[in-house]
């Protein structure tokens, strides 16, 4: 991966993770509410990143699809059976699991994306 890619696709997911974030932070004691909002900021997330390495627009957004319903819902699951209904901990582990999940899942799919732009 060249320099100026891993720049913009750190700064891609950095941005998603945050805004993700802050909406599971938001909303951590309405069953299932962040889902509505983690998945299209995933989306956007893979989406942006195909542009970088050029991927094409069909399979950057299939590929949007499938990682963003798997993320939301590893997630998703992992924090709300933990302590995602306590409030204030369950609030910031909720936050700090949206960020880890995209963080993870977004340069996974960087990853594969600097693979088949070689």
């Amino acid at each position: 991966m060249l320099y100026i890619e891993r720049k913009r696709s750190q700064r891609i997911v950095h941005t998603a993770a945050i805004a993700g974030a802050l909406a599971a932070l938001i909303m951590a004691q309405l069953p299932a509410s962040d889902n509505l909002i983690l998945v299209p900021i995933e989306i956007i997330m893979v989406i942006r990143l195909g542009t970088v390495f050029h991927v094409d627009l069909k399979r950057s957004v299939s590929t949007s699809f499938i990682v963003g319903n798997i993320a939301t819902l590893v997630g998703r699951g992992i924090s709300e059976f933990l302590v995602g209904w306590i409030p204030v901990a369950g609030n910031i582990i909720n936050a700090m699991t949206a960020a880890a999940v995209i963080e993870f899942f977004g340069h996974a799919v960087a990853r594969s994306f600097e693979r088949s732009y070689r």
